[in-house]
């Protein structure tokens, strides 16, 4: 076999987060973003025409140009959310190109709905941004060591954030047609390929598994690898290399993919779906197989790792369960195949010595520092197998969650919380192409069970079928999340029926005020009531469309979805949507509330009959208040919940909030103006503070903002009371304004 010859391109490792200078630390950082940028520029370099950017291969991810402009528009955002900044660089792509990245049912994945902007305009975008980037890292105050709610976090956030784009990108590259890439010797394909080894079981001692990352690390990590977690594991043995072309050919031979026994029911759903019959970056040639890589084609290399989605590895090994005789015996019984876990990769991971800050030379095909593709599975051999790091990613039995301790970043706090669903599940051990955090032993990502990444997998054997995972805790403990879900809820559980049966009762009664003796169980069913009674009175018909900013988990959303044709829910936040998106789809709910000391309660609620087809009528959308994208549009009522005191800029909604209503449209707005500046600079605050020497209120500010282009026809003081514990509420009294647009002022 030819010797491999290392990749020219040079990646720089992550920066560490201690230093004895503040200057070289400085310089450190901006060597990584420069080089981080011009990878992905140097990835999309291999894109010939403009064209490609709009093709969409995955129908299940956005055409490339989201993702040009998606990394550029990352630190943008988090720059202005965390008050770096206080302008935007292009409000039209940062809305277009901030979130979607995963097949999440929030993202807006219809090509209608996006006016994509031009190849040269993100081009000049990403110069922007760069030296935007660049000039902070030259003049912000950097102090050692680098801690999370520093400037420099963000800036590492941002790197990181990139290099995972640049793998995701090529993924989708890799499925263009290969006249619409041009290769250069900054990526170059392996060439080599033989006959494969036989596959060998080795055996792997039972150890005590320790999860998470210290606090102490010294490098970046993204939330869901910090917390702690131990795991006892029994022995077992795993495969010595990772599955190849070669051996997963035999199971494409003997029908593997017609035969629905071998899939899960899941699996049987993305069958019919794909109708898949052999792993997706596999050509048929004229009888024979050939393999698609980033750059070329060729025929099947068949010393090289297998690359599918976790469905087809799944099925791959019930196969092998499947053969009888040629199962492994294990203390007198048949053993089972299987995906590893987690932990039993971790373990696996103890025979690679160090991690990418201690590296020399990466221990195998990782890093970008060899190949731009996989290459064979016996080139890179650690300890007593291969590849468990790099090559390709391996797939595993692990759904992903949070350990405990477990926190999210208050400026990403939607990075990972919406992929602990039992839905994604993790990918261990890296590929050619990763880079930075992607590369280290702690990281932690993970993909929806049908999704191809450069991906394939190892399998183990072990004495039954369990699989050593740490407890499922399918239960939200986020404690600002579960007092809104719980105060959602428990008003749906208890307020539905009246919503039903007392409907025209509540549309006789001419008293519009929220506030009432069972407040604490009505607060959002008063406020719907409310809605529609100022609607009918004032003749706004008819009551087709509906937009609730700041949606939270969507309760009124789900109350008013009976009277309206359609309804967008919008919130800044994926933690928060995810949970009306899942009772939209039928599924229950569990959270935790505080009772006393350290007892908790553990609830579980699902959407009453009453709602559930209604909520078909809802749309849940991730997004900007300050910055939403042009398709939400064309309403007859706006309700923004508690939204102006959460954002940077309300003023700027404001201003443009009646573009989006259509005639006489009604703007419901409840606020009650505790801007702070954590959240929102003091110079854009809706009062709360003097003005050459007079007082003005949040009231005052936002009839000056609203006076010209609407008329105000409500006005009054509204109660909330929000659940803590068993005996403690909180008590908040928010202003309710209505506004109806005046005629001839949509623009």
């Amino acid at each position: 076999m030819d010797t491999y010859k290392d990749n020219e391109v040079n990646e720089p490792k992550s920066p560490t987060l201690t230093g004895d200078s503040i200057n070289g630390k400085r310089a450190e950082l901006k060597r990584y973003f420069k080089a981080t940028w011009q990878r992905y520029d140097s990835l999309f370099s291999l894109v010939n025409n403009d064209e490609a950017y709009y093709q969409r291969p995955e129908p299940l991810r956005h055409p490339l140009i989201f993702y040009f402009g998606h990394t550029a528009c990352f630190y943008i955002n988090k720059l202005i959310l965390g008050k770096y900044i206080d302008e935007r660089i292009n409000p039209r792509i940062e809305a277009i190109c901030a979130v979607g990245v995963d097949e999440m049912s929030w993202d807006d994945l219809n090509n209608e709905h996006y006016d994509w902007p031009a190849v040269d305009e993100v081009r000049v975008y990403r110069q922007q941004v760069f030296n935007v980037v660049d000039h902070i890292i030259d003049t912000m105050s950097l102090v050692l060591p680098i801690k999370q709610n520093s400037l420099a976090w963000i800036i590492l956030m941002g790197c990181e954030h990139e290099r995972i784009h640049i793998e995701t990108s090529s993924v989708i590259m890799r499925m263009l047609p290969l006249a619409s890439l041009t290769p250069n010797e900054c990526w170059p394909t392996c060439l080599q390929t033989d006959s494969p080894p036989n596959n060998v079981l080795m055996p792997v001692k039972g150890s005590v598994i320790d999860f998470g990352k210290p606090t102490s690390d010294d490098s970046f990590g993204w939330d869901n690898e910090y917390g702690c977690a131990t795991l006892a594991l029994d022995d077992f043995h795993a495969a010595k290399y990772l599955v190849s072309n070669e051996e997963f050919l035999s199971f494409v031979e003997s029908g593997g993919y017609q035969n629905n026994f071998l899939w899960t029911q899941e699996g049987q759903k993305w069958l019919a779906y794909s109708e898949a019959t052999m792993p997706r970056f596999w050509l048929n040639k004229s009888g024979e197989y050939w393999q698609r890589n980033l750059l070329n084609e060729m025929p099947l290399p068949l010393d090289w790792p297998v690359e599918v989605n976790y469905l087809e590895a799944k099925a791959f090994c019930n196969w092998k369960n499947s053969l009888g005789d040629k199962v492994l015996t294990i203390e007198g019984k048949q053993g089972h195949y299987r995906l590893p876990s987690e932990a039993e990769w971790l373990s696996l991971r103890e025979q690679v010595e160090g991690d990418l800050l201690s590296w020399h030379k990466a221990p195998g095909n990782i890093n970008s520092e060899y190949f731009a593709s996989s290459c064979p599975i016996n080139l890179f051999s650690q300890g007593d197998f291969y590849d468990i790091v790099g090559n390709v990613w391996q797939w595993t039995e692990s759904a992903i969650d949070g350990f405990s301790g477990f926190s999210v970043h208050p400026l990403y706090d939607d990075f990972s919380t919406p992929t602990f669903d039992g839905k994604h599940n993790l990918i261990k051990g890296g590929s050619w192409i990763s880079t930075g955090n992607e590369a280290m032993q702690n990281s932690r990502y993970a993909f929806r069970r049908h999704f191809f990444q450069h991906a394939g997998f190892r399998y183990v054997v072990s004495k039954n079928e369990n699989v050593p995972n740490l407890a499922d805790n399918h239960y939200e403990t986020d404690t600002k999340v579960c007092q809104q879900l719980h105060n959602h809820f428990e008003q749906l559980n208890s307020l539905s029926a009246s919503l039903y049966n007392k409907e025209q009762q509540a549309r006789k009664d001419l008293n519009l005020a929220i506030n009432g003796p069972q407040l604490a169980n009505n607060y959002l069913d008063k406020l719907a009531n409310t809605i529609i009674r100022v609607v009918d009175k004032y003749n706004v018909q008819p009551m087709s469309k509906c937009l609730d900013l700041g949606c939270n988990v969507g309760g009124l959303s789900f109350i008013l979805a009976k009277y309206y044709a359609s309804i967008d829910a919008v919130d800044f936040s994926a933690r928060y949507i995810q949970y009306g998106v899942k009772l939209q789809q039928g599924e229950s709910i569990r959270y935790v509330m505080p009772r006393e000391g350290e007892l908790i309660d553990f609830h579980e609620f699902s959407l009453p009959t009453q709602l559930q087809e209604e909520s078909k009528k809802i749309h849940f959308s991730q997004g900007d208040i300050g910055n939403l994208k042009n398709i939400f549009t064309g309403y007859d009522v706006i309700v923004a919940q508690n939204v102006l005191e959460k954002s940077y800029d309300p003023a700027l909604f404001l201003a443009h909030v009646h573009q989006r209503l259509n005639a006489q449209g009604i703007l419901v707005i409840i606020s009650d103006y505790q801007f702070t500046e954590e959240v929102t600079d003091k110079t854009k605050w809706l009062g709360g503070q003097k003005i050459n020497g007079e007082n003005l209120t949040g009231f005052e500010a936002l009839t000056a903002l609203l006076s010209k282009k609407f008329t105000l026809v409500i006005e009054q003081e509204v109660t909330q009371i929000i659940k803590t514990n068993t005996r403690h509420f909180a008590v908040v009294q928010p202003q309710l304004t209505i506004w109806q647009l005046k005629e001839d002022n949509r623009y």
